[in-house]
């Protein structure tokens, strides 16, 4: 019984040595999820907030300034995308021509939006802590809040003469996911600059 139980004794410890190993970085893990998971419940849109960014946890850690520039990325390659399926809705056969103008207004709204985020996200990849900070946040603020204006202008060509059908409901779709992200990162922001706020 004794030959027995050495070994069963030593696969107990290899086994708890394991555990023991992996637990750490599984709590980690939990840790950043849970970070942002709490950080998201600043924005209007949380669960969108935490399911565009929750799969980032390991980049993002707990760091705020990570977690807005992942969010403005983020943002920015949804613009982008969006972007690109408007101008395949305008070069499709059979539109009028009411709603190909319409798709175009709403391009150069969502191509503005696009060039504010970029400058957004090139300005908070330069900022630091120090006598511009505050200068510097107030420009990615005045930048993201624009294109959240933009965003949301690019219905207008729609709403203003009551287009409805299949074309206005994609853009519609897409418009409305690029705002919400956008909100959501601008929230982000905010915070990151708050938490700068509270340091001695």
């Amino acid at each position: 019984m004794e030959g027995y139980l050495m070994p069963a004794l030593l696969l107990a410890l290899h086994i708890l040595q394991l555990f023991n190993h992996i637990n750490p970085c599984t709590a980690t893990g939990k840790t950043n999820t849970q970070y942002i998971k709490r950080s998201c419940s600043v924005t209007i849109y949380p669960r969108l907030c935490y399911h565009s960014l929750s799969i980032y946890a390991g980049k993002i850690k707990t760091d705020p300034k990570i977690l807005a520039h992942t969010a403005l990325n983020v943002t920015l390659a949804a613009t982008q995308e969006s972007s690109v399926i408007m101008r395949r809705l305008s070069e499709i056969h059979g539109l009028k021509p009411i709603e190909t103008a319409a798709v175009l207004d709403c391009m150069e709204e969502i191509g503005d939006a696009i060039d504010e985020l970029q400058q957004s996200l090139d300005e908070l990849g330069h900022v630091v802590r120090g006598s511009n900070f505050w200068f510097q946040m107030s420009d990615i603020q005045t930048w993201v809040s624009a294109a959240l204006t933009d965003e949301d202008t690019c219905m207008d060509g729609f709403e203003e003469h009551h287009l409805r059908g299949r074309v206005e409901a994609v853009v519609r779709r897409y418009t409305v996911n690029v705002a919400h992200l956008t909100s959501n990162a601008l929230a982000l922001i905010n915070s990151y600059a708050s938490s700068k706020a509270a340091l001695p």
